[in-house]
């Protein structure tokens, strides 16, 4: 075996394997290696993507919170604004009220110093016929001066 020879063979089987390595073989791993790369590279996007989406929504969601607090303290101020809304009508419904008892304990009073003096001049008239018979020594008849004691009972 010649060495020059060998080396020859050597070399076409080198560059035979080597063109078929880049004819069959190279193209099917650069694909899946091209592949690999553009599914990494969207795998990268996406989580990024994803990391901007989750923070949007966190904005969104310390919005609505601030939006809820918000309603809230609306809330709250409207039920205190009732509450007191609430209380001044009570207050009102209490002051008429008072004021009804008032007027009618007032009237009721009235109505009893009314009786009261209809009596007293009741009395003060019997008492002014027992005070003129004694004067008189003699009876006095009360149907008879029924006139005379209803003038004596409107002068008092």
């Amino acid at each position: 075996m010649n060495l020059n020879q060998t080396m020859w063979y050597q070399a076409v089987v080198f560059f035979v394997l080597a063109w078929f390595t880049m004819k069959f073989v190279w193209p099917p791993l650069i694909g899946a290696i091209d592949d690999r790369r553009k599914k990494i590279a969207d795998g990268l996007s996406a989580a990024d993507q994803g990391q901007a989406a989750m923070k949007e929504a966190e904005k969104k969601v310390q919005l609505e919170l601030a939006g809820a607090r918000e309603e809230g303290l609306k809330q709250v101020a409207n039920a205190e604004k009732r509450g007191q809304l609430i209380v001044e009508e009570a207050k009102n419904a209490a002051n008429a009220e008072a004021a009804r008892i008032i007027a009618a304990a007032q009237a009721e009073a009235a109505n009893q110093v009314t009786k009261a003096r209809e009596e007293l001049r009741d009395q003060v008239a019997a008492l002014a016929v027992k005070g003129a018979e004694q004067i008189l020594k003699r009876e006095v008849n009360a149907a008879a001066h029924a006139d005379l004691l209803n003038q004596l009972k409107t002068e008092l």
